[in-house]
């Protein structure tokens, strides 16, 4: 049975039924106008070395890499849309309208491959789905690239997405593993062009950190004061770049000692610690991942800044063992062999030998960064968690210490206390440089800012 044209767009139950003559309306009398459009993305001069890099390692074979798709939010409303960042990485096309478009690797005997991209085009002023089509319409979500523009953004064939009942066979990039770590590992190390991206991204979320200090007088006053420090950062990422590289994580007292605590719904209490993890994604998708923990009265108490110290001491020892042709893993132990020793001399180990302090760091002190927070995941260990650092890398490092609320191996006024200090960094021939310098880290300096930002000097 032919899908009648109301169903073939994405019309919704509460939509108002058309009238005939109004469908007529509707589509005639449109002024022929063409805009200048947009021109060369600056990315392009750089995405056919990428393509090329992974056409060298599938020879004659078909690859394909999909923006990915909308997904549902409620009922008609979608989820806001990133591309997947191997596409974006691949093509420099990071905007919201690439939704279900795909880069295809077209083998091209002596050449290599050709590069081929499935994008939707306009909806032409004759069909309703400019008006009446909700998910994909000009008129419901805005104007998108036409294929004659999107060859001029990218330098990249474009064919109607539309137009084909099915995409030719190959290798996915969403089902494929070596493709997926392919084009991961592809990505460890950034060139000139992203390592500007990152310390933009880096840069604004600087200032998103300066905002929210300015804001704690108002967040302290709100009964869900967490949630203050969340939009406040939101407005800057949005105002700045494209949003939040990931969930902001805005924890107060003991919700800091939860790794991921993005429910934001608590108070803040000026006797405790407020820990700030959050970062800023560019418009060409590359984020910051930074992490600083303040207390909220503008003064670390004693306790406080026995803890705060100790996380500092660790990474320093961390940011001391990075350098090209260090393994990956160093920093981490770097970090750890001091956490450990000082949670010894805390009396809260008996040894710092073992394992036995990861109950009180949970987790790794750092990960690649880039195109995704927790960048090139799906790279292979001997190349990422076993492999050894090069110049061009971008990378955290964050130790941490997570004294639970409820820990009975720690002396009541440890507990409760979450601890997080991350940095950006690039590793350079001589070692490597501290990227959100601008943002204090020893407990004197941090405090001189926030009394400074909290008074509006």
């Amino acid at each position: 049975m032919k899908e009648s044209v109301v169903d073939a767009h994405r019309t919704v139950s509460h939509d108002l039924p058309m009238s005939v003559e109004l469908e007529q309306f509707m589509t005639g009398d449109w002024v022929a106008s063409r805009p200048s459009g947009p021109m060369r993305l600056p990315v392009a001069r750089l995405t056919p070395a990428r393509r090329g890099r992974l056409s060298a390692r599938f020879r004659g074979e078909r690859l394909i890499v999909p923006a990915g798709e909308l997904r549902v939010r409620s009922n008609d409303c979608d989820h806001r849309f990133r591309p997947h960042s191997g596409y974006a990485w691949l093509t420099g096309l990071t905007g919201e309208e690439q939704a279900g478009h795909v880069l295809v690797m077209e083998p091209d005997g002596p050449h290599g491959h050709e590069p081929v991209l499935y994008v939707r085009p306009r909806s032409p002023r004759t069909d309703a789905g400019f008006y009446r089509d909700r998910r994909y319409g000009e008129f419901w979500v805005g104007r998108r690239p036409d294929l004659a523009e999107a060859e001029r953004m990218t330098g990249i064939r474009c064919v109607d997405l539309e137009a084909q009942r099915a995409l030719p066979p190959g290798r996915e990039a969403s089902t494929d593993t070596e493709l997926a770590s392919v084009l991961s590992e592809l990505r460890l190390v950034k060139d000139a062009w992203e390592v500007q991206q990152l310390q933009l991204a880096v840069d604004h979320t600087t200032a998103g950190f300066e905002d929210v200090m300015r804001s704690l007088p108002r967040a302290l006053a709100h009964p869900r004061g967490e949630r203050w420090i969340e939009g406040v950062f939101g407005l800057r990422a949005r105002a700045e770049g494209n949003g939040t590289g990931y969930e902001t994580i805005a924890a107060a007292g003991a919700h800091a000692c939860v790794l991921h605590w993005t429910r934001n719904d608590g108070p803040l209490d000026a006797r405790q610690l407020l820990l700030l993890d959050a970062g800023v994604e560019t418009d060409s998708l590359y984020t910051a991942d930074i992490t600083r923990t303040v207390p909220l009265s503008g003064r670390f108490s004693p306790v406080q800044r026995q803890v705060y110290e100790l996380v500092l001491a660790a990474q320093d020892a961390g940011i001391a063992a990075l350098r090209p042709g260090a393994r990956f893993r160093d920093f981490h132990r770097a970090a750890m062999r001091v956490i450990a020793e000082g949670l010894t001399e805390w009396g809260v180990l008996s040894s710092p030998e073992g394992d036995f302090h990861r109950r009180y760091t949970l987790c790794s002190s750092g990960h690649m960064l880039g195109l995704d927070v927790h960048d090139c995941a799906q790279a292979r260990a001997d190349v990422y968690l076993d492999g050894v650092l090069e110049q061009g890398q971008v990378l955290t490092v964050e130790p941490g210490l997570y004294l639970q609320p409820d820990d009975g191996t720690l002396p009541a006024e440890l507990r409760g206390i979450g601890v997080r200090i991350e940095d950006d960094l690039v590793i350079t021939a001589e070692g490597a440089r501290l990227m959100s310098d601008a943002l204090p880290r020893t407990p004197d300096a941090v405090e001189a800012w926030m009394g400074a930002l909290m008074e509006g000097r």
